[in-house]
């Protein structure tokens, strides 16, 4: 297995500016409940997009949870981002129907026209790419989401023009 060594390269807000007043009611509703790390790790996350460390820090000091063990399971399931997602979320499709038919073309195309890499967001915030392992829609194959949305039968082209439509550009 390779790790890949992620690079922090995107602007994290300051602690001043994560609104910690949004999470409270999400926080005290897990008071006792151990069981209930992942629900609330979502909650949180749904909240501010992604998990900042002034969070972490307030879960910590009100749930009986160790720094370390939020860390742990936020970082070993790949549905938590420790850092902030952009506005439109571009899910590129790397299963065995979408590389058979060179998704990684389309990939590689959407990357250059965006600028970033797999799993970065744009210094503007306005696009995250990351590639997933299946969408689930493999007779569309090669295949992404944006947001919610799902575009398939895709080359480089069409995928940068989905993308340009999709935010009107």
């Amino acid at each position: 297995m390779r790790i890949k060594r992620l690079q922090n390269s995107q602007t994290i807000p300051p602690s001043d500016a994560i609104d910690l007043n949004l999470i409270k009611g999400i926080v005290a509703k897990y008071k006792g409940k151990k069981e209930g790390l992942i629900a609330l790790l979502q909650e949180v996350q749904a909240v501010y997009t992604y998990l900042p460390k002034p969070a972490l820090q307030y879960i910590e000091a009100e749930l009986n949870y160790t720094l370390g063990e939020l860390y742990a399971v936020a970082t070993f399931y790949a549905q938590f981002k420790l850092n902030p997602s952009g506005k439109y979320s571009i899910k590129v499709c790397k299963g065995t129907a979408c590389h058979v038919q060179n998704v990684n073309a389309v990939m590689d195309e959407i990357s250059a026209y965006l600028k970033i890499g797999d799993g970065e967001t744009t210094p503007d915030g306005k696009y995250t790419l990351e590639s997933v392992s299946c969408l689930g829609c493999c007779s569309l194959a090669p295949a992404m989401m944006i947001g919610e949305e799902t575009f398939g039968k895709l080359n480089g082209e069409t995928a940068v023009k989905n993308i340009k439509n999709f935010s009107n550009e």
